[in-house]
């Protein structure tokens, strides 16, 4: 049990993937910072905070329920001071949460257009800063953001550049991460599903309630994710990951556990930056 005792904090985790991958680290014996803009849930959407490190310390971990807009800075560093003097440090930082709009250069506001970023790259800046002191204290440090290989094909330009842009650097920002903190031995990965993931995002951002049926549940990515934050002394940075590579390599080839519907298994949906 490699996360034992360690601290890990992760953003956008009321539901999706973030609260997925913050059980799957509590069942390690892990000690959660959750962090979301809200602690008490969004009005038409199933989940919140306080749920989710309830679930936590059910599942065998510790949990902190942390209210952070990483827009902000100060937000995000008063809640990772906070996780640090309740749990003596952090470990590792998942920066999961994320917006999207599959819109193009004529159809996004600047308001959008700012959000995105401010959510998607800014953030991964902004947290990665503010942990950067506890994780050089670190024996086990990671960063893991969730962004996708980079992927030129002009596909995935054409129609939502914005969008595109903001993941995009996401994934620039591991890439020059791992580079520049290879010598604190500090890891930064990108993990990103080969396939399209059950969460709100699909149903109300990308396509809605029936693409449910063509996508994998969450627990494929806290699965993968668990696998990439246990490896050790530098042995996997600087990586763009998928998530059924990074199981292939543990030796996981069965997906169909992972299937939201057992009837689509052979109807997924590949996710976005994915040829």
């Amino acid at each position: 049990m490699i996360l034992k005792n360690k601290t890990i904090m992760i953003t956008g985790a009321s539901r999706g993937i973030g609260k997925a991958m913050a059980l799957k680290f509590a069942a390690e014996g892990a000690n959660i910072i959750a962090a979301s803009k809200s602690i008490k849930g969004h009005p038409k959407l199933p989940g919140s905070l306080n749920e989710t490190v309830k679930e936590v310390e059910k599942a065998g971990g510790k949990g902190l329920a942390v209210r952070v807009d990483v827009r902000h800075a100060d937000q995000v560093l008063d809640a990772v001071n906070q996780g640090a003097d309740i749990f003596g440090g952090i470990d590792m930082l998942v920066n999961n949460a994320g917006a999207i709009s599959l819109t193009n250069l004529e159809k996004t506001s600047l308001k959008l257009y700012d959000r995105m970023h401010y959510v998607n790259d800014r953030a991964v800046f902004v947290c990665s800063q503010a942990v950067l002191p506890f994780l050089k204290k670190s024996h086990h440090a990671h960063i893991l953001n969730l962004s996708p290989p980079i992927n030129l094909n002009r596909k995935w330009l054409k129609d939502y550049s914005p969008y595109t842009a903001s993941k995009y650097s996401m994934s620039l920002l591991t890439l020059g991460m791992a580079e520049e903190l290879s010598e604190y031995n500090i890891a930064v990965n990108s993990l990103w599903p080969k396939t399209t993931i059950a969460t709100a995002a699909i149903e109300f951002a990308v396509g809605d309630k029936h693409m449910l049926n063509s996508c994998r549940t969450v627990n494929i990515m806290a699965d993968a994710a668990y696998e990439i934050l246990q490896t050790k002394n530098l042995l996997l940075t600087g990586q763009l990951l998928l998530d059924e590579d990074v199981l292939k390599k543990a030796g996981i080839n069965d997906f169909n556990s992972y299937a939201y519907n057992k009837e689509y298994i052979d109807k997924l949906h590949p996710d976005l930056f994915i040829d």
